[in-house]
């Protein structure tokens, strides 16, 4: 089993003007302790299950663009992109770029986005609920037809496009991750278009990942063929208290089919806890294999 690291926090002791500093100290620790993604939160505001909506967040691929420029080998994803804050062909191209200027190491996380007050203070739009997974499926169409050969236009109900064409090239066609345990859109997108799915850690994943695997049948998809993924918070405590809780978690995970636990945890600018899971927990995970 892998481990990511999820930043969902950028409210650091040394504020904005220690900000890039304090982030490249996060990540290269991270990789170096073997963390195989990194990903960021596409939010303009900080979410209430994190912090008040004042706090410092950064914008998703200018970020991921600069954790790019300072690691090597982690893979790279908006965990997930809020589908409607920008045209899908833009999208592309953005994980296209990222993808060309890390050298293969990009995903395109995508999902139907949920939060309307960031949407509404900022003026993006945010159209209700079932237009949101149209413009998903649509999304999910253009961004593959972009990292084909045609350069065909493509006409939607929500996007037309004149001509597909995206030079260069992603130097892989990046993994699709769709986000979100929804049982009757987001899970049957995941079956028909994605390489990996991602759930928030709770008592229903085997239920969920029935669910999933019911949509593959329907569609026609090698269930094994999708890589599951979990959101978790994962914090080893101030002196590693909780490694061995950990590790019993991950085992369960591990046993329900999950390939990545991704974690997330307070105080992430203290890279020392990074360090300590590097060291205790991400071994045994390892072990555990998918």
């Amino acid at each position: 089993m892998k481990v990511g690291l999820h930043i969902a926090d950028f409210t650091y002791p040394g504020g904005s003007p220690q900000l890039a500093d304090d982030l490249t100290r996060v990540v290269v620790a991270a990789e170096e302790a073997g963390f195989a993604r990194i990903s960021v939160m596409d939010h303009l505001w900080q979410i209430p299950a994190v912090g008040p909506a004042e706090h410092d967040m950064l914008e998703a691929y200018t970020t991921l663009g600069f954790i790019a420029a300072r690691t090597s080998r982690v893979e790279l994803v908006a965990w997930v992109t809020a589908v409607t804050y920008r045209h899908p062909g833009m999208l592309a191209k953005l994980v296209s770029t990222l993808d060309v200027l890390s050298k293969g190491r990009a995903w395109l996380g995508l999902g139907a986005a949920w939060n309307g007050d960031e949407a509404a203070g900022l003026g993006l739009p945010f159209p209700g609920t079932a237009e949101r997974f149209e413009r998903l499926e649509e999304t999910l169409q253009i961004c593959l037809q972009m990292w084909s050969e045609s350069e065909a236009p493509y006409e939607g109900q929500h996007y037309q496009l004149g001509r597909t064409l995206n030079v260069p090239q992603p130097l892989r066609r990046p993994p699709i991750l769709i986000g979100g345990g929804g049982e009757r859109k987001t899970l049957r997108l995941v079956a028909r278009y994605a390489q990996a799915c991602n759930l928030f850690a709770g008592t229903d994943l085997e239920h969920k990942l029935d669910v999933l695997r019911r949509h593959c049948a329907a569609e026609g998809r090698d269930y094994d063929d999708i890589e599951k993924t979990v959101l978790v918070q994962l914090d080893p405590g101030e002196h590693g208290e909780h490694i061995d809780a950990l590790i019993a978690q991950l085992e369960g995970f591990a046993r329900l089919g999950f390939a990545e636990a991704h974690a997330w945890w307070p105080e992430v600018w203290r890279t020392e806890r990074l360090k300590l899971l590097g060291r205790e927990v991400l071994p045994a995970a390892a072990a555990l294999g998918a």
